[in-house]
Formats: C-alpha cells, structure tokens, sequence
C-alpha cells in the first residue's frame, strides 16, 4: 500500500487553513489541520473535512461546457480544453477589437491567490478586477483606510494575548477560522472575557460573559454610547491619543449628545450596562480586542459601525499592542525578500475603471472596486460598455441581491464564463464553465502570511484530477497562451513558483517539512512609539478630508433605522459551522449535517401569528416568496428573522440542496441598488418581509 502525507491549504471557505491531507494508493483518505501551524493543533472544521466528499463528488463540472441552448437552460456541449480556451480567447478578443481592452470584467472571491490571474488582467489591459467584498467587508476595509491609511488586513487579531474581545455581528464559533477560535478558547481559559453584540443569540453568545441583544440596524447608537462613556469618564488611554490621535477634540464634541441613556433608549438596552461595559474595557486595556467586523454588508451606516469600533480600539491604546491589534508585518520589515509578483509583469492600466471607484468615489479603495457598480456599467453602458466577463470561483447570484435584477443585467453581455469546482447559479448561466480542479486536487501559487511572524505557504496537490479539471494555475497559463501572453505560460508549476521565489533565499523543498516557511525566528510586537500610519498626518486622523470632501461625513450623525411596516420583519442571514455559503449545501458530507435552514422568529411574535416551532411558514416581499420550516425562540430580537445563507437551490444538477430552504437574496428586489457611499458595502439587510403559517 502507497501511503503519503501532503502539506496542503483548504479550499472550503475563504480562510484557507493549513492542513494535511493522507493519501492511499492515489485517493485522499483523511484531512485534518496541519499539526505543524501555529494555533491550528491539527483542528479542523466540519467544512474542512467535508473537502474528501467535494473531491468525490459527481454532482460537479467534470469537464469543459460550450452552451447551446439559451442562457440557464441547462444545455451544453463537452468540449476539450483545447477548444475551450480557444473559444473564450476569440470572444474576449472579439469584444476588445470592438470596444476595447476594458470591456472585460473579472470577479472573485479575494484572497492571497490573486496575484497570478490579476496579471492576466493587466496583460489584457483592462481595469476592471473585483472581488466578492462589496457583500462582505468593503465596509471594514474603508473604515480602516479612513482612519488609519492601511486596510483591515493591516492589523492582527492578537486573540490568544486578549483580555477582552468583544464581537459585534461576528460569530466567530461558526463562521470558523479554526487558529482564531483556538487562540480565543485559550484566552477564555485564561481569564479573557467575552462580549456578544448582535440581534440573536448565536453559538458565540452562548459562550460570551456578556450579551448585548440590541434592535436591528441600532450598531452605531450602542457604539456611540460606549464611546461617548469611555471620553467622558477619561477611559481612554491618554499616553497613545496624546501620540497618536488627531482631531481628539471633533471626537468629544460629536459624542456630547450620544450618552449611554440615549444609546440604551435606541437599541433597547440598559444605561448602567454600557457603562459598566466601558469601564470593564478600560481595565482590560490595552489587551482588547473590539472586533470591527467580517461581513458587514448590512445596514446604510455599517461604515459607520465599523469605524466606531476601531474607534474604540484606538481610544482605548489597543491599536499596536500585545493581545489587541498590533500591526502586521510584512517580508520587508523582517529583513527579507518579498515574492516576485506576476502582476508588475505589466504596467498597471491608465483607463478609468467601470464601476467608478476610484475617480468618480474617490474615497474608496480602486483595488477590486464594488462589482455592484460594475454591473451597472454592463447594464447601461456608462462610462463604456462592459461586454465579456470572467466569475472566477464567485457565485454572484447567490451572493448578491435580486438575482432576476443580475440575469436581465448578465444578458446585456457577449460573453460570460464561469470557473468553478461546483455548480453554481451564476455556472449554470454561463455560456463557458471551466471546471477547476477542488482545492486536493491542484497546487496552487505560493503565498505570503504577513503576520507578527511572516512566513511563505504553498498548496500542494493531494491527489491527481478525479475529472477533466484544471489547476488554477493551469487555467490563467492556458488562457495567457491565447492572448500570446507568454511570461505567463507555464507547463509546470515548479517554473511559477521558481519564479516567485527568486531572491528570496527560499527553495521549494523548504516547504516538505511542515508545508510553509517562517520568515522570522520570532513573533514581533512594534513599540508604540514606531508604529507606523499611513496618512497625511502620519496618525490616526478622525476626520479624514478625502471623505468629507465626497459628502460621506467621517464622523457621521445617527441615523434611526425604519421600523419594519406592520406585520413585515427585518430579513438577516448568517453562516452556519457546516455550510459556506452556497456552494457546500449539495456537498454529501454537510448536506447530511444540514439539508434546508429555517426561519428564526421570535416567540411572542410567533404566538400572535399561530406559528409553532416546526411548522411550515411562507416568506415573501414584493411577490417573491418561499416556504421554509419556522423555528421559534426568545432569543432572536421581534423586528428580525433570521436564516442561514446559501439555501434555496432551483438547479437540476444539484440533487441534494435542491428544493430546500429559502434564498435570502430572492427577498431583496432592488438591493443592488442599496448601498453604503461610505463604505461601499451592500445594504443586505435593509430589506423587509412578511411572514404566515403557509
């Protein structure tokens, strides 16, 4: 019997934790979380080891697809791979003769495995790269930018040091990244306290010392409120705001009118609990941990939310420190050599970009732009038409709202193509799949984790192809041959990571012993004294002029949220331990843990509207509609239901997840047009239903 262990990273959702994969005479046999990484103990989570069951799975694409009937019809031709490249080269070139290099969009789901396919981008010449952030953490990102220069990333989450973390909308015990709830669990033994803010209870709150269960949409006035405490009874770490804080003062004087009385009326909560929650940060200080936010793709003032909560961190001297948010580092500034990147092949394209960021909102981050507003350039033409685009490994239609909007606005297009290792809605719309290969069974580019520790990673390939699928790598290189790009064409991966590790001093057999490379002998916290902002002022700047000038008040005045319309309830979703959004519901393993999700609804309500725990209820607004099965608790706040992301699947190819459960974005017409100017985040949660025992 052949018998090999592979050093690996995990594909099931988009924290790619390392792992380690066995393998028997060629077939993956069992996962579990490298034992070589720190924090991760071997641990792995339900979707990480459901990734046998993907490999396995014939429910997906198994080889290249050419559409032949209309566009969602289901009908398609196998092709080779050959053609099928061949096929995609000649409509992207077909379109760009005719409109130009920027006529191509390309999305994904972000990440560090960017860098090669954003190079064939640049070699085409067009601007237009996003990513799925505008429903996730837009948000978060600009609210760091905005104070600090740097983005989200910047900052390291010092959780196992912490002696407070507060979370607010993160449920950090589902939605998993197993290093981030291992180091938690270890700082709750060690006396940390933890802080649940949110409209439910979730797994993370019944772990927490404390539960603020506030009305929905009400994040900002309880922030307000606990700043307001933490300026007003001198809370806040004097030493790092004399040195680091700019416009302290704008800061006293926006709080005067936002007390705990007025932030506990708002969101329903007790003055006398906000400031005893102030206080008890303050003697944590500077070991807290206010979490700013995963998905944040919420409410109109979730930009808002976010900076408060950084806000907090700062006042409280947590920015920089050990067991708050020190700052991350990066090769350079450990004294070694960055990877070679493929994108500075090619020089960055002048040409403005299709969804406006940058330019026409200059306050916001060009990077992967906010594909809403690029799709309102494939819908109108303005500024330039927008006709071939690539979703690589990105479900739009399940991720954003009103997916009858999106396939009116995907028609206006010549060409659509799809890369993915399952089935998707946005897959089955497409006019090219390209099938790639699930996470076991490709490598993928080496990647940098900066971190207080820096190092280099590598996925490696488990095992061979299950079908006639590609590599990620094998895809961006097949389609650079086309468009006679040829310092992006490999036939090996071992030339691509050659290429990226030259000069650094690392080989490609430093990473057989544990799967990665540190770059350091030691984790580093940098002295207060020489962190380092990256603003005009070189400090936390709370007014931030780039976005006053664009008429989105850095220091925005509250806003009270609508009540829902009688009889209508405030429509949430969140993760689950075992699906990652949409694309694990027809996984065999997670499918089995959860086939369909249910509508949380609050008992009082639910005793008024006859419901009963399991009983069949109808949702709807604005005559679409669906039936799920009710589940009925105290804990869950009387404005809002609740249900779990990624349900209601309609595609024929997906036996297991179809029919079951509701989709959440079916119940926002119009939503992509509802979003945060600030931040750039959609405003999923903005949106109303009704509720009836069906």
């Amino acid at each position: 019997m052949d018998r090999k262990k592979v050093f690996s990273i995990c594909g099931m959702c988009t924290v790619r934790c390392p792992i380690q994969a066995e393998v028997e005479d060629g077939r993956a046999v069992s996962l579990i979380g490298n034992p070589h990484a720190p924090g991760i103990q071997g641990s792995i989570c339900a979707r990480g080891a459901a990734g046998l069951a993907l490999s396995y799975d014939v429910e997906r694409p198994q080889s290249p697809l050419i559409r032949v009937g209309e566009r969602g019809e289901g009908k398609w031709r196998p092709v080779s791979w050959d053609e099928a490249f061949d096929y995609v080269a000649e409509k992207i070139n077909a379109a760009r003769e005719k409109y130009g290099d920027r006529t191509l969009l390309f999305s994904d789901r972000g990440g560090p495995f960017r860098d090669y396919p954003r190079a064939l981008l640049r070699g085409l010449g067009t601007p237009n790269y996003c990513n799925h952030d505008a429903s996730c953490a837009r948000n978060v990102q600009h609210a760091a930018l905005s104070l600090f220069g740097f983005g989200r990333k910047d900052v390291v989450y010092d959780l196992k040091n912490a002696k407070h973390v507060v979370l607010q909308t993160r449920n950090i015990f589902e939605s998993i990244n197993v290093k981030e709830v291992n180091d938690l669990l270890d700082a709750m033994d060690n006396g940390c306290k933890l802080t649940v803010i949110d409209i439910r209870a979730t797994v993370t709150a019944t772990k927490a010392h404390r539960v603020f269960l506030i009305r929905p949409g009400t994040d900002y006035a309880f922030n307000l409120g606990v700043l307001h405490a933490i300026v007003t009874e001198k809370l806040y770490d004097r030493e790092f705001v004399d040195m680091w804080v700019k416009d302290f003062d704008a800061l006293v004087a926006f709080l005067k009118p936002y007390t705990p009385e007025w932030a506990a009326a708002e969101t329903g909560t007790d003055a006398g609990d906000i400031r005893a929650f102030a206080r008890e940060l303050a003697e944590a200080a500077p070991a807290v941990i206010w979490h700013p936010g995963w998905m944040v793709a919420r409410y109109s003032d979730s930009f808002a939310v976010s900076r408060s909560a950084y806000l907090v961190n700062t006042l409280l001297g947590s920015i920089g420190s050990k067991g708050g948010l020190p700052q991350g580092l990066k090769p350079g500034e450990v004294g070694r050599k960055g990877l070679k990147s493929f994108m500075e092949l090619y020089p960055k394209p002048a040409e403005k970009r299709a969804d406006g960021v940058g330019w026409k909102y200059p306050q916001l981050e060009a990077g992967p732009g906010l594909l809403h507003l690029a799709f309102e350039a494939v819908k109108t033409g303005d500024p330039y038409p927008v006709k071939a685009y690539i979703a690589w490994r990105h479900d739009p239609l399940m991720a954003f709202p009103d997916p009858a909007e999106q396939k009116a606005i995907l028609d206006n297009l010549d060409l659509l193509v799809s890369v993915t290792f399952t089935w998707s809605d946005t897959a089955w719309y497409s006019d090219v799949v390209l099938p790639l290969s699930p996470y076991l069974e490709r490598e993928s580019i080496i990647i940098t984790k900066a971190g207080l520790k820096p190092s280099f990673a590598v996925r490696q390939r488990a095992v061979d192809p299950v079908f006639d699928t590609k590599a990620d790598w094998e895809i961006v290189s097949g389609l650079a041959k086309r468009f006679g790009l040829t310092e992006l064409v490999y036939e090996k991966v071992e030339d691509l990571w050659n290429f990226q590790l030259e000069g650094t001093g690392v080989k490609i057999e430093d990473f057989d012993k544990t799967g990665s490379v540190s770059l350091a002998d030691q984790a580093f916290y940098r002295p207060r004294a020489e962190l380092k902002f990256k603003t005009p002022s070189k400090k936390v700047e709370i007014v931030n002029e780039l976005w006053d000038k664009a008429d989105c008040p850095s220091l925005a005045p509250y806003v009270s949220p609508a009540h829902p319309p009688a009889g209508s309830f405030r429509v949430t979703f969140g993760r689950i331990g075992v699906h990652t959004q949409g694309h694990t519901v027809n996984n065999p393993l997670l499918n089995e843990q959860m086939p369909e999700n249910v509508l949380w609804i609050n008992e009082a309500v639910a005793e008024k509207l006859g419901i009963a725990s399991g009983d069949t209820v109808e949702i709807g607004t604005d005559g679409n509609k669906g039936t799920m099965k009710a589940f009925v608790t105290a804990f869950i706040h009387p404005e809002a239901v609740f249900m779990v992301h990624g349900f209601g699947h309609t595609l024929p190819v997906e036996s297991r997840a179809k029919g079951k459960g509701v989709a959440d974005q079916e119940l926002m017409p119009g939503g992509l047009a509802n979003w945060d100017k600030s931040g750039g985040g959609l405003c999923l949660q903005e949106h109303f239903v009704t509720v009836r025992k069906a």
